[in-house]
């Protein structure tokens, strides 16, 4: 969850929030996807911002020397640590940040992430900077979401991005300082009636060395 979606409507969907098989799907697509893409995982330290529930990283934890989950739900960093507790995993460590607002975590980490988190964030152009900023030199960024599409996705009301021209976006990334810059589609979700195909992509870019 992030600035432009109100806090306390993720707060209310929390508890139900892992029910849905698709998002668990989404979720080990995605985690599949960056495995592939980066098979050395076991040496690096994640973030995942917006991490809601964890689907994202415990589908990644296993593969992960350790990993910051990052969101500011209360409702769901609730939960979130409930399953780690229940699960009793200790290379997994939530925390509540909004970075549009707090101060950047002290420490760099190997590989970002995010899953469905960048549509909701105003500023693309601000949180890339500070996602590039939280990056070890040679770190890796990964983030999953929505193609381009016409707002039926979210439908009348919604104020976030009606997800992103993937050429656009790999120049906004760049201009933030990354390199390597790729996509490939990892998933689509179905919904609404008529039902519509909404294909999610997973973008990977690097920090290079030496970049402020």
């Amino acid at each position: 969850m992030t600035a432009s979606a109100p806090r306390d409507d993720f707060d209310r969907r929390a508890a139900t929030w892992d029910d849905d098989p698709m998002k668990t799907a989404r979720a080990r697509a995605v985690a599949d996807a960056i495995q592939t893409h980066l098979p050395d995982l076991a040496s690096m330290r994640g973030f995942e911002y917006g991490c809601g529930t964890g689907l994202l990283s415990f589908a990644l934890q296993s593969s992960l020397r350790e990993i910051v989950l990052a969101d500011n739900s209360d409702g769901m960093l609730d939960v979130l640590r409930c399953k780690i507790d229940s699960a009793q995993i200790n290379n997994m460590k939530p925390i509540r940040l909004d970075l549009s607002t707090d101060p950047l975590p002290g420490q760099q980490f190997d590989l970002a992430c995010s899953l469905m988190t960048l549509h909701h964030i105003p500023d693309t152009d601000d949180i890339l900077r500070k996602l590039h900023a939280l990056l070890a030199d040679f770190g890796h960024l990964c983030i999953a979401d929505l193609d381009r599409e016409d707002g039926s996705f979210h439908g009348e009301g919604f104020d976030g991005h009606n997800g992103f021209d993937r050429a656009d976006l790999a120049r906004r990334a760049e201009h933030a300082g990354f390199t390597n810059v790729a996509f490939s589609t990892v998933f689509t979700i179905n919904k609404g009636l008529p039902e519509k195909s909404y294909p999610v992509f997973l973008m990977y870019a690097q920090k290079r060395a030496g970049k402020p």
